[in-house]
């Protein structure tokens, strides 16, 4: 796997420009114990060929600045690294650990994505539809995904960045410390609004939970985005490929040429747009050439059939 390995810890690692309307940081909890998955390194655990903590990170991309709360560890693009004091004590004191980070780096954005390292079906639309639903509410201090059946998920939310600092700030000055502190002090010290999504909710506690995923993630609807997406990581390519084109282009090279064209014209469309300077308008022009390439000869074959047909005919 092409693998990035972020800054040193408490250095956030920063993305792509954004506007100051839309852009974020993100926080990433990674560093739990596991414990009902055997201790397993649950952030590792793979689900369609990439790591839980790797999905996480591709649903969080437009981040200005993402930290992850754990050991470091390599991943699939930069972040930068943070840990509370002393290990394993917890969401909040791991959330703590996480803005503090932030802080330390450059201006912190406005809002802030927490986000827990097991969720396989997260996508980077639902991190869009909770900043959306926190800027459409001015009161709101947090904007939280609710799972089917209605329950709250305080890691898979967007807070305003200055009401997440002053509620941490507040507990810390009640109970002296915020290891062990449970995560409802902080849902309920918040003024809150809520978005549903039963499947980006779905987290991998168990094993059992795991076999769930990567069952779904095979499924026929979704396998060929989810393989293109983990192939992309695994290559290191950042682009993004129009699957609906490049199929029309192998259909046409094996219906009118021969099978074993589809993989050898995609090949060479990838090729060619590589040398053409990537990026989407070049693949949709390689292979506009090269599906045209392709009609035409099945035209030819089928020209000589007919006029095949027509010899065998004559008197």
């Amino acid at each position: 796997m092409t693998a990035a390995t972020g800054p040193a810890p408490d250095a956030p690692a920063h993305g792509a420009p954004a506007s100051a309307a839309s852009a974020y940081d993100a926080l990433v909890l990674a560093g739990g114990a596991a414990r009902r998955l055997g201790g397993a390194d649950k952030p590792g655990v793979r689900v369609g060929g990439r790591a839980l903590l790797d999905r996480v990170l591709a649903a969080c991309a437009g981040a200005r600045a993402t930290v992850v709360v754990a050991e470091p560890r390599p991943t699939v693009r930069a972040v930068g690294w943070a840990r509370e004091e002393p290990p394993g004590g917890g969401p909040l004191a791991a959330l703590d650990a996480g803005v503090q980070a932030l802080e330390a780096g450059a201006k912190e954005a406005e809002s802030v994505v927490v986000l827990s390292a097991d969720l396989p079906f997260l996508g980077e639309r639902t991190v869009r539809l909770l900043l959306d639903a926190l800027a459409a509410s001015p009161e709101a201090e947090g904007a939280l995904l609710a799972d089917g059946e209605g329950r709250d998920q305080p890691l898979v939310a967007a807070y305003r960045t200055a009401a997440l600092r002053r509620v941490l700030d507040d507990l810390r000055a009640e109970h002296g410390a915020l290891t062990g502190l449970p995560l409802r002090l902080l849902v309920r010290s918040l003024t809150l609004t809520r978005i549903t999504d039963p499947v980006a909710s779905f987290d991998c506690d168990t094993w059992d939970d795991i076999a769930v995923a990567r069952s779904r993630i095979r499924e026929h609807g979704r396998v060929l985005d989810e393989w293109i997406t983990a192939a992309k990581d695994e290559l290191g390519i950042d682009l993004d490929v129009d699957t609906g084109v490049l199929l029309d282009l192998a259909r046409d090279a094996a219906h009118g040429v021969a099978r074993p064209a589809a993989p050898l014209t995609t090949f060479l469309v990838g090729y060619a747009a590589a040398r053409a300077g990537g990026g989407p308008e070049a693949v949709r022009e390689a292979a506009a050439k090269a599906a045209a390439l392709a009609n035409r000869w099945a035209e030819e074959d089928a020209a000589q059939a007919q006029s095949g047909d027509a010899g065998r005919d004559a008197p």
